[in-house]
């Protein structure tokens, strides 16, 4: 039996890879300082989770055969330290996971925007087709119980590449590490401002992404994102090169369809522009692993999303609420969209926090100018302790009014204004979009909305 410590546990992928490893028979210990829901409820339901918060130096023990580093992790961690002092092997999650996947053929879905879609409709239909398959992915999906699988007999694996930095040990993008053989750009703009200060930076992290292609491998790569086509478009040797736009597609009574090869209408419980590239890109990924696009139409019209993208939360017949993961400015846009598009009749009202490093810095807001357009209301919510948490300089309502250039702007800095602003809306024929990274400062937003719901 292998003997595996993970330090930082508690992380939204760390704490499902102590998962897969506990249920191949390898004895896992973990820390982490904080642990939060869901990943404490899921390590305590496997007996995984640590007695206590903190960090540990006597769990560092010579008989272990690995440690992982979790990314939040710092360079003083005492764990880290002890480890490195026993001369331990000391992996970052995405060093552990090549390690576990050297001799599959590895897709690796890239991007800004997107790359989460892709890869959890890829794992929808590989289930659905009863494929055997590993993945890694940075959400919960439907019909999945945990967010990573690595296993001796699967032949290919699945993998969400994130393009932040790896380990405090580690400053490179994870999505270097994984060594693709298909690789995917679903699109470039430039976020992750507190690693990445400037555009050219972030560039380059997909451009040598893009360059690992190997000979007789394949780079997908979205063909209207003026970035990732350049990318895409650069001569490499022996790699074949598929760019990719929308699928045809068609909006009819409030429900998208698919254009089949055939002109039939497949119908879909996703929508939105930027979800019929996804799907796309995802079909051609399909393709490459030896699915027939009769078996990928069939799989995708019971694909339902992956959890908070664009997730509907609750609906009437006056009134549809959605929320969504979007905070970087090119998700902000595609979301809103998306949205406006497939119920053009109602009113919609966009509620957006602000709450990552690069939506609260001073600077980087200009590059929301004109992203909330879609919404006919326009919410914005953020929270000045969080900005002072962060370090950033302070903002002001000023600031982001001039920044998103919104003539029908609200902006909130106390949650409960926001939930009474809310509320006291009239709510007929209108659709709510509640978007954010965080968690609008514990805002019960399914609560919220069924009393929205039974207001109307």
């Amino acid at each position: 039996m292998q003997k595996v410590h993970l330090i930082a546990i508690g992380g939204s992928v760390m704490h499902n890879l102590a998962i897969d490893l506990h249920l191949k028979g390898v004895k896992v210990s973990g820390s982490d300082d904080q642990i939060f829901n869901p990943s404490r409820q899921r390590l305590e339901k496997y007996g995984l989770l640590p007695t206590a918060e903190g960090w540990f130096e006597d769990k560092i023990t010579p008989d272990l055969d690995a440690v992982i580093l979790g990314m939040h992790a710092r360079a003083d961690n005492p764990e880290l330290k002890r480890a490195q002092q026993l001369g331990l092997r000391i992996y970052s999650f995405p060093e552990y996971i090549y390690q576990q996947a050297e001799d599959k053929q590895r897709v690796v879905i890239a991007g800004s925007h997107g790359k989460t879609t892709i890869t959890s409709i890829i794992l929808h239909t590989l289930q659905h087709i009863n494929r055997d398959f590993d993945y890694l992915i940075g959400a919960e999906v439907e019909g999945f119980e945990r967010m990573v699988k690595t296993s001796h007999t699967a032949p290919v694996m699945i993998i969400e590449g994130d393009e932040y930095f790896t380990s405090v040990l580690d400053p490179t993008p994870k999505f270097w590490h994984y060594k693709h053989h298909i690789g995917v750009i679903s699109g470039i703009a430039w976020d992750h401002i507190n690693v990445y200060p400037s555009l050219e930076e972030y560039v380059a992290a997909f451009e040598q992404f893009a360059e690992q292609s190997p000979k007789a491998g394949t780079l997908i790569y979205s063909s209207d994102d003026p970035i990732a086509q350049v990318i895409g478009n650069k001569e490499r040797a022996d790699v074949n090169r598929i760019d990719y736009v929308a699928h045809p597609h068609k909006i009819k009574d409030e429900q998208t369809f698919l254009i089949g090869p055939d002109k039939q209408e497949i119908p879909l419980q996703v929508f939105g522009e930027h979800n019929m590239k996804n799907i796309q890109a995802a079909k051609l990924v399909c393709l490459r692993l030896g699915v027939t696009e009769e078996q990928f139409y069939e799989a995708i019209q019971s694909f339902r999303g992956a959890a908070n993208r664009l997730e509907k939360v609750a609906e009437s017949e006056q009134t549809i609420i959605f929320k969504d993961f979007a905070h970087a400015p090119s998700k902000l846009r595609a979301t809103a969209q998306a949205v406006k598009q497939q119920y053009p009749q109602h009113h919609l009202v966009g509620c957006l926090e602000l709450h990552t490093f690069s939506s609260l810095n001073k600077e980087f807001l200009q590059q929301y100018y004109n992203t909330f357009k879609a919404a006919d209301t326009a919410l914005i919510y953020y929270s000045p302790e969080t900005v002072a948490h962060k370090k950033l300089e302070e903002i002001s309502p000023e600031d982001i009014q001039k920044a998103f250039n919104h003539k029908n702007l609200q902006i909130f800095t106390d949650i409960e204004a926001l939930k009474a602003t809310l509320l006291g809306q009239d709510w007929n024929d209108k659709v709510l979009l509640m978007m954010s990274s965080g968690s609008f400062d514990q805002l019960n937003l399914e609560a919220l909305a069924n009393q929205i719901i039974t207001s109307v």
